[in-house]
């Protein structure tokens, strides 16, 4: 379902019409070390970006330092506090030249298109819905206008769930993504500024508005941050948890790339923000999966898992989702047809077992895979057993689960840049889904660790049993085949995300 050109992982074009679903992820910084060395080595490539990844706690040792500037390279920012330099070289043996210094774990470059990138393109729009279709919604006595037209709340129990709590104040969901635009009227009321920056250079910039999308940039993150905290204001939809804050972290460049600089960022930024929940509706640019035993790569593994988990120690539950490919992600091998997606792709064979998508499987991180009007799993989706986590509402095509009147799409309907809805599908929407359950949870648990929060989001699941057979078109040919029982399974994980539990239990 992914054509080899695509960057946005966590969207897809789907049948009949429905509209292509990006996830791209951005996210500032946080306090780091900025210290710069002057490059000593003749520079007789183009120039690319690099992670060095050293033992944390320390500012960047004067050895390696050093070691930086005589391989030919400068340091763009050091996150002393995990032990990741983002530095740039144009020493085409930048990396195996760090990677022999003592001090130094793990170093690789993060992408093989040259700084900075030179071209702007988008994998197609959203359906934005026509203002004639908003005149025929007749919403009832206290929900917002287009919200009969949200099947995907009802589904997860968020009507429900808003009868008793809308979310905490308290509580900010990190949306790592395109960037949010903050002045739409169904996200500004919820906004959180202070939480928010544009981590594209892998160095946060906190300049008002930095963290909004251009005009010609993937609306994907302002249709996220609105699933799940589009106000409850009487104005367009509304969110999983309409009460809460939402911040942007803008984390993907103009081409649409989500590099292991920016990523690293926008979890680093989150971490020493004091973000509840961050939202990952992507995965890290060029690899679809990056090998360990591939030394560029390795680093690219090694960087995203510390901030990651940096952000969880700081009290941060990370979600991500599954993406969109129908692999299944706990077989032996997979064919990745699209990776190095900044280069030149080949079909190459790899075992997700020694091979991750970055973020979404490094350990910690919850999972999701999508469903559809019909609560099956989206066409669409990856899945796997002991990798899927949980499940929630990321839309398919109508013609496979078509959705009860008077919603008329399987898609997922939300706010789009410029005081605009649309419908999205993929994984990229059942994240936020999840993202804003997890915050009604910590809405309800305030105290509750990351941990605790995880654990309440999967026992307060809908158990969901596997689909089989699976056919989804209905062509007497099995799609995918589902492994595990009714409490956990490779379709649904732990269960369907449930909203009422979450503020009730």
């Amino acid at each position: 379902m992914t054509a080899p050109t695509s960057r946005y992982r966590r969207a897809l074009a789907l049948p009949a019409g429905m509209a292509l679903a990006t996830a791209l992820a951005f996210l500032p910084g946080v306090n780091a070390s900025a210290a710069t060395a002057t490059p000593a080595a003749s520079a007789d490539g183009p120039t690319l970006s690099y992670v060095v990844n050293v033992r944390p706690g320390h500012a960047v040792s004067a050895r390696v330092q050093q070691a930086i500037a005589e391989a030919g390279g400068s340091v763009v920012v050091a996150y002393d506090r995990i032990g990741v330099i983002v530095a740039h070289s144009a020493n085409p043996g930048f990396a195996q030249r760090i990677r022999s210094v003592r001090g130094v774990d793990s170093a690789g470059a993060t992408r093989n298109a040259p700084l900075p990138a030179q071209s702007t393109t988008d994998l197609g729009t959203p359906r934005t819905l026509s203002a004639g279709e908003a005149a025929q919604v007749t919403a009832a006595d206290g929900q917002d206008p287009l919200e009969p037209l949200q099947w995907d709340l009802p589904a997860i129990k968020a009507d429900k769930a808003h009868e008793k709590t809308l979310g905490s104040r308290d509580v900010t969901v990190a949306v790592i993504d395109t960037g949010v635009d903050d002045t739409h009227p169904d996200i500004a009321p919820n906004f959180d500024r202070a939480a928010s920056a544009n981590c594209v250079s892998g160095k946060p910039d906190t300049t008002d508005g930095a963290w909004r999308p251009s005009a010609s940039e993937s609306p994907h993150g302002t249709h996220v941050a609105g699933e799940i905290a589009a106000a409850k204001n009487g104005v367009g939809v509304t969110g999983v948890a309409p009460g809460v804050k939402v911040a942007g972290i803008k984390v993907a460049n103009p081409d649409g790339y989500f590099y292991t600089e920016a990523v690293v960022c926008g979890f680093v930024w989150a971490a020493e923000h004091h973000v509840d929940v961050t939202n990952n509706s992507y995965y890290t640019d060029p690899w679809y999966f990056n090998c360990t035993t591939d030394p560029d790569q390795k680093a690219l593994v090694d960087a995203v898992t510390r901030a990651s988990r940096y952000a969880e120690r700081k009290g941060a539950v990370n979600v991500a989702a599954a993406g969109n490919e129908s692999y299944d992600l706990a077989s032996d091998s997979i064919t990745d047809p699209v990776s190095p997606n900044d280069g030149t792709p080949s079909d190459r064979v790899i075992d997700p077992h020694e091979c991750y998508d970055i973020p979404t499987q490094l350990p910690g991180v919850v999972t999701v895979a999508a469903t559809g009007a019909k609560g099956l799993k989206s066409s669409f989706s990856n899945y796997g057993l002991g990798v899927i986590d949980i499940a929630a509402p990321g839309g398919d095509s109508t013609a496979y689960q078509k959705p009860e009147p008077p919603a008329t799409s399987g898609l997922i309907l939300g706010p789009l840049p410029g005081g605009k809805w649309g419908y999205m599908a993929g994984t990229s929407m059942a994240t936020p889904h999840v993202a804003g359950v997890a915050a009604l949870i910590k809405s309800t648990h305030p105290h509750a660790s990351a941990a605790l929060v995880k654990a309440l989001l999967y026992a307060e699941a809908n158990a969901t049993p596997c689909t089989d057979p699976y056919d989804i078109n209905g062509d007497g040919k099995v799609d995918a085949v589902c492994e595990g029982s009714k409490n956990r399974n490779g379709f649904y994980g732990w269960g369907t995300a449930d909203a009422l539990a979450a503020v009730t239990r």
